[in-house]
């Protein structure tokens, strides 16, 4: 096996059994901004098989996306039986919610891919990998 196979299979299993590191890390990303440029990938084998590559042309944005569904807005003006669900699904994943906020956030970069970088009980966070 080569280095990056292993350095995917560690990163695997620390997500599997949510080791204190990186707990602590995503504690820490809660309290970043929800788009944050980052130097370098957490998780470079994922990361490279992504299509990242450590060049001035490429950049890696973390984005956090709150999981669960929308909560609609009460209907106004008498009963609407058509608006009376208290959430809705936004109708596309937290995946491509992610790389739409990264999009946004850096308009002069096209979206690459982006992966899982981690998760808790209120957020997901991914990694894009944007391309100049």
């Amino acid at each position: 096996m080569n280095g990056y196979k292993h350095v995917l299979k560690s990163f695997q299993k620390s997500l599997k059994e949510r080791s204190d590191s990186l707990k602590k890390r995503i504690h820490d990303w809660r309290e970043e901004p929800t788009v944050t440029r980052i130097e370098k990938p957490s998780n470079i084998a994922r990361a490279r098989s992504a299509g990242f590559k450590a060049k001035h042309d490429y950049v890696i944005a973390r984005v956090r996306v709150k999981k669960g569904k929308l909560v609609r807005r009460a209907p106004r003006q008498g009963r609407k039986p058509g608006r009376n669900r208290k959430t809705q699904s936004s109708g596309m994943g937290l995946k491509r919610i992610a790389e739409i906020k990264a999009s946004l956030k850096f308009p002069n970069f096209n979206m690459v891919n982006s992966y899982l970088a981690g998760e808790d009980g209120q957020f997901k966070f991914f990694e894009v990998v944007l391309k100049k």
